[in-house]
């Protein structure tokens, strides 16, 4: 059976005992340009950001409790996000680590303008359609601070980008057909982004104030109670031992990691650290462990109960709860992390991998008995909004249990346990609490998210304020002759070339209102629709130019980014093409448990069994194809069929079924032939 192996186990002085500084460091660069280049400040002014940080991760479980009017809650939101990105973001890497008189500058002047608006009081509101000069200057200052706080925290692009959607509001009037409009004066946009809920401090800010900061604070919780730590050393004695653990483990802690977290780069590097020079013990060589690792970190985005910011927004331009959010990912997420596990088996036996013992951290039992609050920790959002509390609720009272659940051990305690024993001083105990530390990071981590959706605000104030929407989807019908099949690609290619530019959520905001109307008004339910665009955003999380979490891995393996990437492609291809499933026919969208609570209970649970199997069947024929391996290395011709078999399977229609179905056995029964022949 040697012959079997496609590469040969690295040699031992080629297995890094541990992950370098210098690699975790290239890594580190990565989570900074995707979540900006943050000041490391010392003394009083680490201090007062601190403290500035800390009030506001308390005011927002505060309004998450009580009762903040949504005319207040955003624009304070707005104000602390820019304050804190100019003081902690600096103007480029030159001036890092000092804060300039500009930064402060910019940072007064977000204050002034968010003070402005909410001293306007209704008739600040009321006379958006004709403002007067200063809230024509004041509403200007805030789109360029908003601007600028996107560079500093995510680069260049995405302002680009705003700034292309501003100059078509303005000089609409100028351009052909069919993208023409009457064009709007400045005051007449400024109004709109400005002093009205539709703009700047629309949709995406409302997500970002009212949810996606406390799911940040509430991962923040769990990162400073070590419950991510409990994560991978509970997936690492879980699945360790046999050939596969390595790869398992990966996904089984990927899964766990990016659950709570959200974050595809985070979660890569996060587990990277730990994971490669266990995935190089059993084989995996530099490019292919950078691949997995990366696929796993992306699952991050889409896996309950957080998934990425942008599933808060779905909820919102849906008007549904987020429990029918996370129903809608259920099925894909589970089809997602199937096709993971088969790649990871399928890599077993491609890479020729032994029987590698690895020496555990302690039993599963052991752990779970010591640390078992945690698994508390992290299905308690769903139990809570099983229970009927809303979202907000929910994730502020998953903040709450994680806080208490956290004294049941002293390594994971929030607050030092001398502290309650009357041992040193009461504040600076305080001060220095994890506590103080996780509150910090949850308003910190949230700057790039919410310095974006601000931008995306303005973005859809000009899709609205045009109609751009109607415009292009009508474009796009006619491009594709009113083809829904055509209408699905073309749209898919537009979120992946949207999302090679932006951000996910950023990808995910533009894309929902240009391009989902087009599948629309071709009769896909709303759900569908929005829930196909948002996969195909996370997928462009993958794509170069903007593949960071590939290229985060990379640099912790030592491997070519470029090869990781299509590697990660690799994994990640098969469950990509599931969205293609619940857009193109009917009882497809059975993969989404049909988009709500009260469908769900009347559904035809043998129809969404069928689709499900069919799809994973599909997944298997596919990760089987892309990897060229089944039992043994496939001939072209095997090949050949597995993939014809899985697009077909993916592709709705009984027909399209039977074929599909029909070439995975025949190329599993020539498998089994030559298997026979081989140990003959």
């Amino acid at each position: 059976m040697a012959h079997m192996s496609e590469s040969s186990t690295p040699p031992a002085a080629a297995i890094p005992a541990a992950v370098s500084e210098e690699a975790l460091k290239k890594a580190e660069a990565y989570i900074e340009e995707e979540e900006g280049a943050a000041n490391r400040m010392t003394g009083r002014i680490a201090g007062f950001l601190t403290l500035v940080a800390v009030i506001m991760s308390l005011f927002h479980l505060y309004a998450a409790y009580a009762i903040v009017p949504t005319q207040t809650l955003r624009p304070v939101h707005v104000g602390f996000v820019l304050f804190l990105s100019f003081l902690i973001f600096p103007v480029s890497r030159r001036f890092r680590h000092r804060i300039m008189w500009w930064d402060w500058l910019a940072a007064l002047l977000s204050i002034a303008v968010i003070v402005y608006a909410l001293m306007g009081g209704d008739d600040f509101s009321d006379r958006n359609t004709m403002p007067d000069p200063l809230d024509i200057v004041c509403g200007a200052l805030l789109m360029l601070l908003v601007l600028e706080a996107m560079r500093r925290t995510a680069g260049w692009i995405m302002p680009v980008v705003t700034v292309c959607f501003i100059l078509y509001a303005l000089f609409g009037a100028y351009l052909p057909q069919p993208w023409t409009h009457k064009g709007y004066a400045l005051g007449r946009l400024v109004g709109q982004m400005y002093m009205t809920l539709e703009g700047i401090f629309g949709v995406a800010v409302d997500v970002s104030s009212s949810l996606i900061i406390l799911f940040t604070i509430f991962g923040a919780f769990l990162q400073y109670s070590n419950a991510g730590k409990f994560y991978i050393d509970f997936s690492f004695s879980a699945m360790g031992g046999k050939p596969t653990g390595a790869g398992r483990t990966v996904v089984l802690a990927s899964f766990l990691l990016g659950g709570p977290s959200g974050s595809g780069v985070a979660t890569t590097v996060t587990l990277g650290s730990v994971a490669w020079p266990m995935l190089a013990k059993v084989g995996y060589e530099r490019n292919a462990a950078g691949g997995l690792l990366a696929a796993g970190g992306l699952g991050a985005i889409i896996s309950p109960p957080v998934l990425g910011a942008a599933a808060f927004l779905i909820a919102e331009f849906l008007k549904i709860s987020y429990l029918d959010v996370l129903l809608m990912a259920a099925i894909p997420t589970i089809l997602f992390y199937l096709a993971l596990f088969l790649m990871v088996e399928i890599d077993a036996r491609k890479y020729g991998m032994g029987n590698t013992v690895f020496e555990k951290v302690d039993s599963v039992w052991n752990l779970t008995r010591r640390y078992w609050f945690h698994f508390v920790s992290l299905i308690s959002i769903v139990v809570f909004m099983m229970m009927g509390y809303s979202p907000v609720l929910s994730v502020f009272w998953a903040t709450i249990v994680t806080f208490l659940v956290s004294f049941l051990d002293p390594e994971c305690s929030l607050l030092p346990y001398s502290l309650f024993r009357g041992r040193g001083s009461v504040l600076g105990q305080i001060v220095n609490s994890k506590l103080v530390k996780a509150l910090e990071a949850g308003s910190v981590g949230v700057l790039n998210v919410a310095a974006t959706c601000a931008g995306a605000g303005i973005i859809v104030g000009v899709v609205t304020l045009t109609g751009l929407g109607l415009k292009f989807s009508s474009i796009v019908i006619d491009y594709a002759g009113g083809s829904l099949l055509l209408t699905a690609v073309y749209t898919a290619l537009v979120v992946w070339i949207v999302g090679l530019a932006v951000p996910v959520t950023a990808s995910y905001i533009i894309c929902a209102v240009i391009t989902a109307p087009a599948l629309i008004k071709l009769g896909v339910p709303d759900f569908a629709a929005h829930m196909f665009i948002f996969y195909y955003a996370v997928l462009s999380e993958v794509s170069p130019p903007t593949a960071l979490s590939p290229f985060a891995a990379s640099a912790i393996t030592g491997g070519d980014p470029y090869k990781t990437t299509m590697q990660c492609w690799k994994y990640t291809v098969p469950a990509f093409l599931l969205p293609f499933m619940f857009v193109l026919d009917p009882s497809g969208q059975g993969l989404l448990l049909m988009g709500s609570t009260k469908a769900l209970a009347a559904a035809n649970w043998w129809s969404i069994a069928q689709v499900t199997l069919t799809a994973a069947a599909g997944i298997t024929a596919l990760a089987a194809g892309f990897q060229g391996w089944m039992f043994l290395r496939t001939t072209a011709v095997e090949r050949t069929m597995l993939l014809v078999s899985g697009f077909a399977l993916v592709y709705p229609g009984t027909l399209s079924d039977l074929l599909g179905f029909g070439l995975l056995v025949a190329t599993v029964a020539m498998q089994q032939l030559r298997m026979r022949r081989v140990l003959a």
